[in-house]
């Protein structure tokens, strides 16, 4: 069961997954971020020629969330097509631990509905992150 806010989210990073560019894979994925204020930031995964160049669609919505002034996540959504859930990839998941508590939800989409949640521990366990700088 998803709250009124996480299915916005959800809806979002649906609705977003449409304008990725992925001429080369055919595999569009969305995402979606919640930050502090309660501000949703939107990223798409765009594909480059030259490999590996492109970029996911959670760095995308991580970028638009500081550039807009936001700094913690408080819930992200991903939504990508399949039978397969389209979890974070592993370096994504490493750039939502900058920005997200370990009990951060991580909410997984198809392309037109919630599946399965997870939080940031469950995808990353044992991470290394800024607390461990201090």
């Amino acid at each position: 069961m998803l709250t009124q806010t996480e299915q916005r989210l959800c809806d979002a990073a649906i609705s977003a997954r449409h304008n990725a560019y992925a001429p080369y894979s055919k595999f569009k994925v969305g995402a979606a971020i919640l930050d502090e204020f309660d501000n949703i930031h939107l990223g798409v995964n765009v594909e480059n020629a030259a490999y590996p160049q492109g970029s996911c669609a959670e760095a995308g919505a991580i970028s638009a969330m500081i550039a807009s002034g936001g700094t913690k996540i408080k819930r992200i959504a991903v939504s990508g097509v399949g039978t397969q859930l389209c979890t974070p990839c592993g370096g994504c998941r490493q750039r939502i631990r900058e920005f997200a508590s370990l009990k951060t939800d991580i909410l997984i989409c198809t392309d037109s509905q919630f599946k399965k949640r997870f939080n940031l521990e469950m995808l990353l366990p044992a991470s290394f992150g800024p607390d461990n700088l201090v």
